[in-house]
């Protein structure tokens, strides 16, 4: 692994989190336009997966992931 190349799994890893940010925002705003101001279960399940996802990637390629 170089600096800057990604292996297959750090770019599943990096698709996933990009479609859990997706569908979270894609909830949140049919939320909102439902007049929903309150965190909801759907939003709170796809938060928490949106969290785990960010987590297995680097914070170089928009994660929370630390270190090694």
């Amino acid at each position: 692994m170089g600096l800057f190349k990604k292996t297959a799994e750090e770019k599943a890893d990096i698709a996933a989190m990009k479609a859990a940010d997706k569908a979270l925002n894609d909830n949140s705003r049919r939320e909102f336009k439902a007049g929903i101001r309150d965190e909801t279960p759907e939003y709170q399940r796809l938060n928490g997966a949106a969290n785990e996802a960010a987590a297995k990637v680097s914070r170089w390629h928009g994660g929370t992931k630390r270190g090694r």
